[in-house]
């Protein structure tokens, strides 16, 4: 019974890990800022994994993973954009998206019944170029690798992707407000 907390026990060591994170990306210091950030990405598998896998899925596991994810995504993208080493237009495009979901999710929690919703495959694939972009940035910064043009063609990706997620989260929501007769 108690097994089923370890994947919100991950999440919640993920949501820890992120003041430091931010703080290691502003001081410049990118290789421990890119293993944290790192660490971080492989709690989120692992917890999804455990979550799936063993059925140790709960609630609570189900709104700390997101906002982990969410905060994670959002706090380096500011501070990176912050220290100027991306585009303050994509940092504005990806928190603009994390932003809508969030939005949604409790309008639709809180006037037609509680959300639950599995991620889109498309959504999968945004947040993991999100995050293997924020890798590749730190990387780049604390190892001179990958190249600028290696992290543009990267930023291009997921720019592409946020806006077609965006779009797809949209549509399904729309759809099923309209499923139950709400007028917005």
């Amino acid at each position: 019974m108690y097994l089923k907390w370890i994947p919100n026990v991950i999440s919640i060591i993920r949501i820890i890990l992120i003041m430091p994170v931010l703080i290691l990306i502003y001081q410049s210091q990118f290789e421990w800022a890119l293993f944290l950030f790192l660490v971080a990405g492989i709690s989120d598998a692992l917890d999804g994994y455990l979550a799936k896998h063993f059925g140790w899925r709960t609630r609570i596991g189900a709104l700390l993973d997101p906002v982990a994810d969410k905060l994670l995504v959002a706090g380096t993208y500011i501070i990176l954009t912050w220290l100027g080493l991306i585009p303050l237009w994509l940092s504005a495009i990806v928190i603009l998206r994390d932003l809508i979901i969030a939005g949604g999710v409790l309008f639709y929690s809180f006037v037609i019944e509680p959300f639950e919703g599995e991620p889109t495959i498309i959504s999968k694939i945004n947040t993991f170029l999100e995050l293997l972009f924020v890798l590749m940035v730190l990387s780049s910064s604390a190892f001179m690798w990958p190249s600028q043009s290696t992290n543009t063609a990267l930023g291009s990706a997921v720019f592409v992707t946020v806006v077609i997620s965006g779009i797809d989260y949209i549509i399904s929501w729309t759809r099923r407000v309209k499923s139950h007769d709400i007028h917005v």
